[in-house]
Order: C-alpha cells, then structure tokens, then sequence
C-alpha cells in the first residue's frame, strides 16, 4: 500500500531524495563518514553549503544585493530577530491574517512598538481594504500562507514600507519577485527539509542594524559576516536542504512547481465544493494552494474519518488543535496521486457514511 503523508509539518519530502540520503548516510562521498560527522569548516562541507546556496539563489532569482542565510530557531526564533535587527527605534505594522502572523505580532510586542491590524473577516476573507498608509513604518510583517487556517493572501501588496514574509509554508511552491521584500524567511520542515533549519533572505543594506540587546546567534549581520557559521550549522538539514533544492532543478523549477500545485489544490477544492457532505469556509479568494482545510457535514464522523484514512494509507489529516476538522497539508513533495488517491477515499466514505 503506498502511504501518502499530509503532515503540516515536518512534511513529506522526495522520496528520490531520502533514498539518495540513505545511501550517502554512512559513507559521504565515499570518506568513510557521514555528512553528519563532517566538519562544517572542511572543504568537503563547504562545497555542500555553497551549492545549496547557489541552488536556491537560482531556483528563487535572489539577487545579489541579498545575504541568504542558514540559521537554527524556526520561524519562530526569526518572530523575535526580526524586530531586533529591522526595528530600532521606529514603529513596524503586522497584518494579521491567522494564527502564525498572530503569533509573530505577540513576539513583536517584546521588542518595541508595532501596529496590529486584522484583516480577517466573516467566512475567512481577508480586507485588504483595512491596511492603513504604511510610509512611516521601518517594515510591514506578514504571512502569505497561514498553515493553521488554510488562508492564503498572495495579492501584491503595495507598500511604501520594506515588506517582511514568513514564507515558512508555501517558500518554492510558487514563483515571487524577491526584490519586492526587505526580509524573507522560513522554516525548513515544510516545503525545503527537515525541521531545524530556517532560511534567511535579507537585503544586505539591513544588515549592521540589530539592536544592541540582539543575542549574537540572531544578528543577521553576524551571521553574514560568518556565512551562517558563527554557531555550528545544523549541517545535516542543510544538506538535505540541498538534495531537495535540486530535485526541485531536476523537476522543472519553481514555475513547474506552481503549476502542479495550483492543479492539485484545484482537484481538491473542487471536489469539496461539489459536494454537501465536505465544506471548507475560506473564501476562494484566499484559499491556500499548500493546506486545504475542511470539515465533515457530521463532526461525530471526524475521528472515524480518520481512523479510515489511516487505514487506507493517508496519514496526519487532522486539522490543527485551535479549529478542528480536518487539513491536507499538499506541499511541493506530496504527487497528484496522492491527491487522487485522498479524493476517491472521501468520495468512498460520504457513499458509506450518508
């Protein structure tokens, strides 16, 4: 039986990439150790560390005038850096659009002053039409995929601010003009490797501006100076970064990847919205193309759900804690055999259970 893996994260990765893994992990190039037992200083390493980096400068079009940066603390360690480099004294706006932006504008709050503004609205639709003029902001924060929600915001934003995203679940899973933002990042365990690793993308004429409480190990400008080697990296994850970031090369891009992912959120979406027994409450709008969240006409059916799917090899459709029913996390990894085959279980089971 094949098992397909909706995890939010950590998530599904290639398999050609773990099998690729497993057969390196005890014998690097054949050196007689593991990737893992390598220093992170040897020649050896840092010619994985700077492909990886060449790669995803590619796969991404960074521009030069960006430091692309590897770093430990998941999104959430950047919840706190990114105030302490990017504030100072001034004032940052946060829109709020679930659970995840929510959470960086309470870590925010720490560090100095910041406006909060929620854009969300009945029927999980976002108002743009809330955003206040941003020209006195020293940065805008946001988030364009809310894992949690299912909630999506990809429309352009135009801002006279520098515009900071955390991109920590729909990074490589469509096309974006980095030059339009100050500060990307995100972390790995979603749509770029293991968790442990957190990508950092930031203009280099912001860096040398952390706050002097900073802790050394979130000043980007440290980390630049040291390429991402002030503290030990996690060596491990940023290798396997890598193996994915070229297998996203050897499968067409991120343009290939957008296309197939907006044709498999199109399949499921269309299937929940034919039928009366499956609903999910987000406005078209704003669905996101990586979660689709959705819930049972009957929640008492949610846990037999379930169990039947786990049964039939679909695993972790649970929806997150904070808003119940249920979600396909459909990341760049997961093929459209996995949607298919999460389709004809669905269609099954409303048959079985009307």
């Amino acid at each position: 039986m094949t098992i397909y893996n909706f995890c939010a994260g950590p998530a599904m990765l290639p398999t050609a990439v773990m099998r690729k893994a497993q057969q390196e992990f005890c014998d690097f190039q054949s050196l007689g150790v593991s990737v893992m037992e390598l220093s992170h200083r040897s020649a050896e390493y840092m010619a994985v560390a700077e492909k990886a980096e060449q790669d995803l400068r590619e796969l991404m079009a960074i521009p030069d005038n960006y430091a692309v940066l590897f770093l430990h603390g998941g999104a959430r360690g950047q919840f706190s850096a990114v105030p302490l480099n990017l504030l100072g004294e001034g004032k940052a706006l946060y829109l709020e659009t679930g659970q995840w932006s929510v959470g960086a504008a309470n870590e925010a709050e720490k560090f100095g002053a910041i406006d909060r503004v929620d854009l969300r609205c009945d029927a999980q639709t976002l108002d743009l039409g809330r955003i206040p003029d941003t020209s006195g902001y020293r940065y805008v924060h946001y988030c364009p995929n809310e894992t949690v929600d299912g909630v999506a915001l990809y429309d352009d934003l135009p801002m006279d601010a520098p515009l900071v995203a955390d991109l920590s679940s729909c990074i490589l899973g469509r096309e974006l003009d980095v030059s339009r933002f100050a500060l990307l990042y995100a972390g790995a365990q979603k749509n770029i490797g293991p968790a442990g690793l957190t990508l950092v993308i930031v203009r280099r004429d912001l860096l040398g501006q952390a706050d002097r409480r900073c802790p050394a190990i979130l000043d980007y400008g440290l980390n630049a100076q040291y390429d991402s080697m002030y503290n030990t990296p996690p060596t491990f994850a940023w290798y396997l970064a890598g193996e994915v970031f070229q297998w996203l090369k050897q499968h067409g891009g991120v343009a290939a990847m957008a296309e197939l992912n907006r044709a498999k959120a199109k399949r499921l979406y269309d299937f929940i919205d034919a039928s009366d027994f499956y609903s999910n409450a987000v406005a078209p709008r704003h669905r996101s193309e990586m979660n689709v969240t959705f819930q049972l006409a009957d929640a008492e059916l949610d846990k037999r759900f379930l169990a039947e799917a786990e049964a039939a090899g679909l695993r972790a459709l649970k929806g997150h804690r904070l808003v119940g029913g249920m979600r396909a996390s459909i990341y760049n990894a997961m093929p459209m055999a996995g949607i298919e085959a999460l389709v004809q279980f669905m269609a099954e089971f409303e048959r079985s259970h009307r």
